[in-house]
């Protein structure tokens, strides 16, 4: 009769600079969405565990806010977030754009990849000067060329910040399971933290009100400032037993109450429907769902909507 296998578990706490692909990476390794993905920065704002089960190992990756140099309160709640979610992890799993590191070194570099590089040394730097050691995985590999990634690598590798650097794609899988191996082999010995079934450690309503919010971003990313949030105010069940859920997105602004709304409330139907088929689809079941556009000028000032997303104020 075979010796049952020796359970592992651990916490690997993933951070980068906004957009570096974090969430596309928590969402590949769990085999679900648990993380929603956005192409504006700073989409994820409060540590969401994502967990993945291979075998007899359970790897919980820990989905932090991208880490930038932080201008308002939100800002700074969300970084700290970040680096609170390192401490007491297993790992450290450092995920940087490589695309913005190329594009960076171009002639008229857009601010933007200047900024994510600047952000991941900034990053790189904390983590010298902490004396921590890091995975490193650099991201969206398929867009650069082989020679650019190399020199890449070594840059990355004189720093003496990383004990491992993995090349991959995040969001096409290449190298994944690689990486999926190395960090499997840091989780230490130890019975699993999380029932077998589970994929998350975060509520059904704040992961409502997340899909809602990356619907939001992705209809109006261009139009809409950042500062909107959505939350979820009711979960009931109607008399057939059907899922009713009512949520509100807090804007700034009656302008931006204006762009959300969209012509005869046409924009916000359209956020709405796709919503809901969304959470029809992870929930398996029927979806009636409300949504109210509201303003709340100081909304980002507010200590409840930071208890909602699990953040801390940082003065």
């Amino acid at each position: 009769m075979s010796e049952p296998q020796t359970t592992r578990a651990g916490f690997v706490a993933v951070i980068g600079a906004p957009n570096a692909g974090k969430s596309t990476l928590v969402n590949a390794m769990v085999g679900a969405k648990v993380s929603i993905v956005t192409q504006k920065v700073q989409t994820t704002r409060a540590r969401i565990r994502g967990i993945a089960m291979n075998g007899p190992v359970q790897t919980v990756f820990v989905d932090t806010p991208g880490i930038f140099k932080p201008r308002r309160r939100l800002d700074r709640a969300m970084v700290q977030a970040a680096w609170d979610g390192t401490e007491g992890a297993d790992a450290t799993l450092l995920m940087v754009d490589a695309v913005a590191y190329v594009a960076a070194e171009e002639a008229g570099a857009k601010p933007a990849a200047l900024k994510a590089v600047d952000d991941t040394d900034a990053i790189v730097e904390a983590l010298q000067k902490a004396g921590a050691k890091a995975v490193l995985a650099l991201n969206k590999v398929d867009k650069v060329k082989r020679e650019r990634l190399l020199a890449l690598a070594q840059r990355f590798n004189e720093t003496g910040a990383f004990t491992d650097i993995f090349m991959i794609s995040a969001e096409k899988g290449s190298g994944v399971e690689d990486l999926r191996a190395r960090l499997e082999a840091l989780m230490p010995e130890g019975p699993w933290l999380y029932p077998e079934d589970q994929i998350a450690d975060i509520s059904e309503r704040l992961l409502a009100a997340e899909v809602t919010r990356e619907k939001l971003f992705l209809r109006l990313h261009e139009e809409l400032p950042y500062a909107s949030t959505v939350e979820t105010e009711r979960w009931i069940r109607t008399k057939k037993g059907d899922l009713r859920i009512e949520q509100t997105i807090y804007v700034e602004r009656e302008t931006q109450k204006s762009i959300v709304l969209g012509k005869g409330g046409r924009t916000v139907k359209e956020i709405g429907q796709t919503a809901r088929q969304e959470l029809e689809e992870m929930l398996d079941e029927k979806v009636h769902l409300f949504l109210f556009v509201k303003v709340r000028e100081a909304w980002a000032d507010d200590p409840a909507r930071y208890r909602e997303m699990g953040l801390d104020i940082v003065e």
